[in-house]
């Protein structure tokens, strides 16, 4: 569970970052899952767009997707959402102390 000093550098740091995901009409299925669980383990912070098309709200998109991928839900702004889970291997991003 992640702090509030801890959500705010990690919404610092997702500023910055383009998104390179999409949510559309197909939703959330198995292989976009196995995708951002890769993406997660190269890049811990992920950015994610909800598309106009998608039956989903940016909100219940960012809930079941951090639930389906056991990661840290970090914003929602507009039609996307930041997603965090620390990497296992490749650890880059040095959360501050709560």
């Amino acid at each position: 569970m992640l702090k509030g000093k801890q959500r705010s550098y990690l919404k610092k740091l997702a500023h910055d970052i383009d998104s390179i995901f999409q949510i559309g009409k197909a939703g959330i299925n198995e292989n976009f899952i196995e995708q951002l669980k890769n993406a997660l383990e190269a890049r811990e912070l992920v950015k994610i767009t909800v598309l106009d098309n998608s039956d989903l709200d940016t909100k219940e998109a960012a809930s079941e997707v951090a639930e389906k991928t056991e990661a840290e839900f970090v914003q929602a702004i507009g039609k996307k959402f930041v997603i965090y889970k620390e990497s296992e291997e490749n650890k880059k991003i040095k959360l501050p102390k709560a």
